[in-house]
Parts: C-alpha cells; structure tokens; sequence
C-alpha cells in the first residue's frame, strides 16, 4: 500500500474555506461566470458551449480548439511552433503533476524539487518511489535558489528537475537566464525540465521588455521538458477543472497518454469548450487584462498593509502570480502560524495559510495569502487582520 502523506494546504483550505468570512487564502484570480466571460469576449454573440451535441467523451487526448488555442500561446515567443499533438487536456493542473510523475518516475529514479512549493510536487515522486531533493530558495535572495546548489544534488540517476514558475507561495519568478543555467546542467545530464506554470502568465511586477523576463520552459529551446498549467488560477475558472501538459518532446507526452488512460480516459467535453472559448484570441487578452490590472492593484494593498504593520511583518514583495509569503512575528521572534491563522479566522473571520503547516517546519512565522481576489473584500480582509495583530498578537503562541 502506498504511504500518502497529508497533503496539509487542501486539508486547510477543505476544513476552513467555507465557513470563513474572508478568504484571503484562495490563490485563483477572482474568479467569474459563464455570463462574465462571454461579456470580456469581443464576439458577445458566439455560444460558449454548443448545446446540440451529443454528450460523448469526446476528443480523448483533449479538444482540437482548446489544444489549438493552448499550441497557439507556447508558441507564440518561440521560433518553432508546438504541435496540438504535443499537448494533452488533464483534471485540473493537480493532475497533469499526478500524471507525470506517475508515468516517469518510480523507485531508483531521483528527483530534484524547487523548495518551497505546492506539497504534491515532490510528495507525489516520494510516494511512487523515487528519492527527493528539495533544492532550498531563501527570502535573502528573493526566494531564488542557487545554481551551485542545484549542481550540488545533480546525482547519477537524476530523472527529473521539478521547478514552479511563477512561485507559489512566495510570488517569485525564475528570470530567463536563470532558467538558461537550469537548463544547461540539466541537458548535460539528459534530465527531463518539469516547469508547473499555473500562475503563468499573471506577471505584474515585471513586463515583457524586461530582459529577465521568464519565458515558458516549452520556449526555450530543450527538448526534454514539461510544462503544465491550468485554467484556475491565471483564468479564473477553477470550476471548470481543466489542466494541461505540454513538451517538446512527444516521446514524454507517449509515455504520459498511456498512463492517462488509466486515470480519466478524456475530459469534460463542456468543460473544454468553456476552456477554448476563454483562450480564444476573441477573449483571453480582456481576460487577462482584467486579472493583471487586478494583482497590480491588489499588490499595493498588500504592500501598503505591510508597511502599516511593518514592526510585525515582513515580506519579499512579490512580482507574479497571487500569492504573498509573509512572515509575522513578535519582537523579531516568529509567531506559530497555525496559531496565529486559527485566532484570526476566530477573531476575524479572515483565512490565511500557515506556512509552516503547509509548507515546511523552515517557514516558522509565514503565512500564504492569496491576494487576487475582489478588491474590496481583500481591502476589509487585510484591515481586520491589522486590528487583529494590533489587539491580539500577543495572545499568539511563539514558534517553538
């Protein structure tokens, strides 16, 4: 029997995300309805699904025009187009990640995983076998890891680098000549790339003219890597459940289809239009013009809480994505974050993550919020939590 480990963030967000007030933990864009999106659409007549057809499975490796539309992206900042064949539509992102370490890795392979990030990243390859190695980022360096580490956990049998571009929790980005070191050791060693870019491409703190500006790792010239994104969190459609894998390498996306099979056979055909209709050049620009006006609001409220509140949190801000990683403490000695999140839900009725909870004993102090939500409501979230740590933090229990 496999040995399953707590997946700690879902279990928090299953226990407390529907009996809070604010939740200032959910990590989508502000999510909207089928009505909202054919609204953002410059073709306000077209029908988001097609309701005359037959309910079938469908296309099983995914719809034509939603992996037409998702080609059309990744290859946009390439010199070489992407086949719709290299791209297969999963449940969500969480299982595009299940599926390839599920059909790639297993017992002797080795795994190197960027740290902090998303638990089934390097839980679900610890479960099937292989060996973990959490390639550690810092808040000194602004949550970037270090290339002479990664080279350090280079082993013989390294199968796979895992990395999460923008990063969840602390809202860093990977620049693209990082991302060119990353590859370089990671084709002298024959190692698969798997880049998680579910919050691509909500990027508010850093433009396109900028010379570090990460490019998706299916642009950047290796074979042997995977991307994987969904349309939750940068398309604020979480409830459509829609995922995707993509690589440039179409003996990875095989071996990904035949363990596919064993899992959902296809996706909701219902679910695939709304996704196509979304990426369709008549609708996405609006789409994420709305999200990334939101976050470059949001960020500021956020960043403007902070600085209120600065003799008790601290903070990286920052510059992608929707999420912040912010520690709270006491006199500079760090707060126990489940505690303090427990006592300000109950207080406030406001919802963080704590980090050390959800990501790692080494995040004493931090909490994950999910800033790119309705404006006003992260407004009021955030000023009941600065009346809280104002009254309340020193009824918060200390790190131990």
């Amino acid at each position: 029997m496999v040995k399953i480990a707590r997946f700690s963030v879902e279990a928090w967000m299953d226990k407390y995300e529907h009996s809070c007030k604010y939740n200032i933990a959910e990590t989508c864009c502000a999510s909207i309805s089928i009505d909202q999106l054919r609204e953002l659409s410059e073709d306000k007549d077209r029908d988001v699904v097609t309701t005359s057809t037959a309910l079938t499975y469908g296309a099983i490796r995914g719809a034509d025009a939603l992996r037409d539309n998702l080609a059309r992206l990744y290859s946009a900042r390439s010199g070489k187009v992407l086949p719709r064949d290299n791209i297969l539509t999963t449940n969500g992102a969480i299982q595009a990640n299940y599926l390839i370490a599920y059909a790639l890795l297993g017992p002797g392979d080795h795994v190197i995983c960027h740290y902090p990030t998303y638990q089934s990243l390097y839980e679900i390859p610890k479960q099937l076998g292989a060996e973990v190695s959490l390639w550690k980022a810092s808040p000194e360096n602004k949550w970037s890891p270090s290339i002479d580490h990664l080279k350090t956990l280079i082993k013989p049998n390294t199968k796979m680098i895992i990395i999460n571009n923008p990063h969840n929790p602390t809202g860093a980005v990977l620049g693209k000549s990082f991302l060119q070191q990353v590859i370089d050791i990671a084709s002298e060693h024959n190692i698969i790339i798997h880049s998680d870019e579910v919050y691509r491409p909500i990027f508010h703190g850093i433009t396109p003219m900028d010379a570090e500006f990460p490019p998706s790792i299916v642009s950047m010239g290796y074979e042997r890597v995977i991307a994987t994104g969904s349309m939750s969190k940068a398309y604020s459609l979480a409830g459509i459940r829609i995922g995707w894998i993509a690589s440039r390498d179409r003996s990875i996306i095989e071996e990904i289809a035949e363990a596919r099979h064993y899992t959902l056979i296809s996706v909701s055909m219902l679910d695939e239009q709304v996704a196509a209709f979304a990426l369709d050049p008549s609708t996405i620009h609006s789409l994420l013009a709305r999200n990334i006006a939101l976050a470059k609001t949001n960020v500021e409220i956020m960043e403007k809480f902070v600085l209120k509140n600065d003799d008790a949190c601290d903070w990286v801000k920052p510059v992608a994505g929707t999420t912040a990683f912010v520690r709270f403490h006491r006199d500079g000695k760090p707060v126990d974050s489940v505690d303090f999140c427990e006592k300000l839900l109950e207080k406030t009725g406001v919802m963080f993550v704590p980090g050390s909870d959800c990501f790692g004993q080494d995040f004493k102090g931090y909490v994950r919020i999910g800033y790119v939500n309705h404006t006003e409501g992260v407004k009021e979230g955030l000023d009941k939590v600065t009346q809280f740590v104002r009254r309340n933090l020193d009824d918060v229990k200390l790190a131990e």
